[in-house]
């Protein structure tokens, strides 16, 4: 990734970081003003290649699974490329999802959703994307979630996104959220990103075609590094 040919971050497209509505954004908010870290801080970091992957990483269907037994819910392919704001593949880059099973429950002692956890799912996977830029997943429709923000509020069906680049000081943090759930219009997560193009950057597409062929619904999400087609990213300090 080249340092000279980045684009200067725009901090329009992120959100407000103390944005009344999302009740939690206040406390957590910093109180100094952001300042921007060289990305060549980190020249040398870990060199992520197809040993580092294994053979299920990318399938969350099977690789938490106990004897071979499905996770409840619908499966879906989540797929699409990576590239830099000139449209060059980013070859690969570890990507790493996390997401809530098909009930809208965590696996994680602290997410307190009454929902019951599914015991052949974790909800995490990770790929490199290919030489073409392209990364495949094969999971399961996340469910919506309550939380308590102004009473009680509920989260759209979402996937989150970490990609690392060429050191662990180049790394991406974004989530998915899934075309047409009429819950991504009234959160106020969202909402607290004011330009519309960025957030529609975070909205994975149905594919149809992809659908059709493998009789399970895909959905693509290409992810721009920088640029004016940039994907938003929630932690743009780290960003590639």
């Amino acid at each position: 990734m080249n340092v000279k040919s980045l684009v200067k971050r725009n901090y329009k497209k992120q959100p407000e970081i103390d944005f009344p509505d999302y009740k939690s954004s206040i406390f957590r908010a910093p109180k100094n003003k952001k300042i921007s870290i060289p990305s060549n801080l980190e020249i040398f970091g870990p060199i992520f290649n197809k040993k580092t992957i294994g053979e299920l990483d990318n399938d969350l269907t099977l690789n938490f699974s106990k004897n071979k037994n499905s996770p409840l819910g619908h499966k879906i392919i989540v797929h699409g490329t990576v590239s830099d704001q000139f449209s060059n593949p980013i070859k690969g880059a570890l990507i790493e999802i996390w997401q809530a099973n098909a009930a809208g429950k965590y696996l994680h002692q602290d997410d307190k959703n009454p929902a019951p956890i599914d015991p052949n799912f974790s909800g995490c996977g990770r790929s490199l994307t290919s030489s073409d830029g392209s990364y495949e997943f094969l999971t399961i429709q996340p469910g919506p979630y309550p939380y308590p923000n102004r009473g009680i509020e509920w989260r759209p069906m979402h996937i989150h996104f970490s990609i690392f680049g060429e050191s662990f000081g180049q790394r991406l943090i974004t989530q998915m959220y899934f075309e047409g759930d009429p819950l991504i219009n009234i959160c106020p997560m969202v909402n607290s990103i004011a330009d519309e193009k960025a957030k529609k950057s975070l909205v994975g597409k149905l594919d149809t075609s992809r659908s059709n062929i493998q009789n399970i619904l895909a959905y693509k999400f290409d992810i721009v590094l920088r640029g004016v087609k940039q994907t938003f990213f929630e932690n743009r300090q780290e960003g590639l």
